[in-house]
């Protein structure tokens, strides 16, 4: 069996890819695997924003294009960079065990996030991390930042950044965990959706490859990122606003957490809920309800 493997170029995505290539090689020993790199919207564009460019799925869609038109058999994607809705006709065949889920601070000096100056420059590239920074350090200037993950690294030099804020996930996976100088509690920074979760896309009619993937799905993994991406779905894929969420499963229980924020920081809305594993959907939409009607529907309204 041939198995074409789509994915981003990026160092990260070809390191998160061969780890991938690794686990089905096990699984299919005879197969020949050919790992395809994908240019994305979101590699090319590097110097915009996300949100001029089109927010979430950047990253996405153009490997999402690739499987439908049968040039890749199947997509590796940070469950993070996936929209809420996927194409007709596609279908996430597993979701990997999850990695550190935290947001981590990398600074000159190695100076904590609590001792930060007033006016220091913290990079980040992400609404939802700029607003819980401006949120407990209204001090701080947010300054945009795009890149892979040894760009954003070199612009603390480079742009004499205080410090920038990234996934412990992509970092670890790097191998460049020495470079944290602090890891950011999830109670004062709540991760995006699917934040160091790897997911495996394929087409739907895909059957016997979906079989095999199967196997490397995490069942608890599958269950937080179902709850958080049925939050974000609930509160509109195409949400411009800040937007974080976190499920934890603890055997037959399910608590999802959740937030949306203004942009600046000045309004956070963070509620959370429990329900059992089997209701992860309607946990997901329950939680997007409340948060909408504690002030999330007036956020949203601002930004249209």
């Amino acid at each position: 069996m041939n198995l074409k493997i789509g994915t981003r170029g990026s160092k990260l995505a070809l390191t998160q890819t061969n780890f991938v290539v690794e686990k089905i090689k096990i699984l299919m020993p005879d197969a020949e695997i050919e790992i395809c790199i994908i240019k994305t919207s979101g590699d090319i564009m590097q110097d915009v924003s996300l949100l001029t460019i089109g927010g979430q799925g950047v990253f996405v869609k153009e490997l999402e294009d690739a499987l439908l038109s049968e040039k890749v058999d199947l997509a590796v994607h940070s469950m993070k960079d996936v929209p809420g809705d996927i194409p007709d006709g596609l279908m996430f065949a597993a979701i990997l065990q999850r990695e550190d889920i935290r947001d981590v601070l990398v600074s000159r000096n190695n100076i904590k996030m609590e001792f930060m100056p007033k006016g220091a420059k913290i990079g980040t590239g992400s609404q939802r991390r700029g607003a819980q920074i401006k949120a407990i350090l209204p001090d701080v200037n947010i300054v945009p930042l795009r890149g892979n993950i040894d760009t954003r690294l070199k612009k603390i030099e480079t742009e004499n950044l205080t410090g920038v804020i990234l996934a412990a996930a992509g970092i670890k996976r790097m191998g460049l965990a020495e470079r944290i100088t602090q890891f950011l509690p999830v109670e004062t920074m709540l991760p995006a959706v699917g934040q160091g979760a790897l997911g495996l896309q394929i087409r739907k009619s895909d059957v016997d490859l979906a079989k095999i993937c199967a196997s490397l799905n995490d069942a608890t993994t599958a269950v937080e990122v179902a709850a958080e991406r049925s939050y974000l779905r609930a509160l509109g894929g195409g949400c411009r606003l800040p937007i974080a969420a976190l499920g934890k499963l603890d055997g037959q229980l399910l608590t999802l957490e959740g937030m949306v924020a203004a942009p600046n920081g000045t309004t956070v809305i963070r509620e959370k809920i429990g329900g059992f594993r089997d209701d992860a959907e309607e946990l997901g939409k329950k939680l997007a309800e409340i948060i909408l009607e504690k002030g999330g529907r007036r956020l949203l309204d601002l930004m249209h």
